[in-house]
């Protein structure tokens, strides 16, 4: 999707990070929440990680920045982290809506980072090989956004700026399950196409979909609508990068197998399908845990 170029993305809670001195991590009690959520869209096992979640004694330097150069539709299409922006700002605003609608409280992730090599999170540390991903503990999204380079050299997908903020919206999605507390009681732990956790992802994909579709319709602070309205490429581009991330898909690229009982995220199938119901009917049609398998 393209941004009105005088829409005003000021608003976007989006910092970028630069590189760490040293490592941080988390306390006890998250590696199962990480194992479970982290990296939604590549399915990273991140178990050999699960040692460094204790007290390390290192520490750590970290500068940010928040962006101010980024504060027009147009500086959102000419750069990928003012399009992070951009897109922050169209999230919130649609899903502030969307709550006030359903008589609900809102509240906006605490931070969106993006960062490169490695960063410290309420989920202990990430590095870029984790992948995009939502840290309930902190309430924060993290991006490398060279992860849109690996999604095109690696996976083999279009690209294009909704397939990018695709992956935003979904990460934004784990935000929304977490404050209505959807993350609450599940068993994070099985693996399956009809599990929990494959379950949680789709519904993820399905709240990106929802977004994408009235997109366009949402303002600014202005009232002037933060993107233009989308057209069928970028559909197709967004369908293509949750088609080159699911397990299935993954799975037979790295060992020539497909094993769906081994599923954290969905098939490519799936994916795509609760991305599209979604964009056809909204979020009230998102509930995939009432799904029968």
């Amino acid at each position: 999707m393209t941004f009105n170029p005088d829409s005003n993305i000021g608003s976007g809670k989006v910092s970028r990070r630069g590189r760490n001195t040293g490592i941080a991590v988390g306390g006890g009690g998250v590696v199962a929440v990480i194992l479970a959520l982290v990296s939604p869209l590549l399915g990273v096992d991140l178990t050999p990680l699960a040692g460094m979640f204790g007290d390390s004694g290192q520490s750590q330097t970290t500068t940010s920045d928040h962006l101010e150069q980024c504060q027009t539709g147009a500086d959102a299409n000419n750069d990928v982290e003012c399009l992070m922006k951009g897109a922050a700002a169209s999230l919130d605003a649609y899903w502030s809506g969307m709550f006030a609608q359903e008589g609900l409280t809102y509240r906006s992730p605490a931070d969106f980072v993006l960062f490169t090599g490695s960063t410290s999170t309420g989920c202990g540390t990430a590095s870029s090989a984790t992948g995009p991903f939502y840290c309930p503990p902190d309430e924060t999204i993290y991006v490398d956004t060279g992860f849109f380079d690996e999604l095109r050299s690696q996976f083999g997908a279009t690209g294009g700026p909704l397939a990018e903020m695709y992956v935003v919206a979904h990460e934004w999605g784990h935000h929304i399950q977490n404050v209505l507390g959807t993350m609450d009681n599940l068993n994070l732990q099985q693996t399956g196409p009809t599990s929990d956790s494959v379950r949680l992802e789709l519904q993820a994909d399905c709240y990106g979909g929802s977004w994408a579709k009235d997109a366009s319709t949402v303002p600014d602070s202005s009232g002037v609508p933060f993107l233009k309205p989308i057209t069928k490429q970028q559909i197709n581009d967004a369908l293509n990068a949750a088609q080159v991330i699911g397990d299935d898909r993954i799975q037979e690229q790295a060992t020539g197998q497909v094993n769906p009982e081994s599923w954290t995220h969905g098939s490519s199938a799936q994916r795509q399908k609760w991305f599209s119901i979604g964009f056809d009917k909204g979020p009230t049609a998102c509930n995939t845990f009432d799904v029968n398998p």
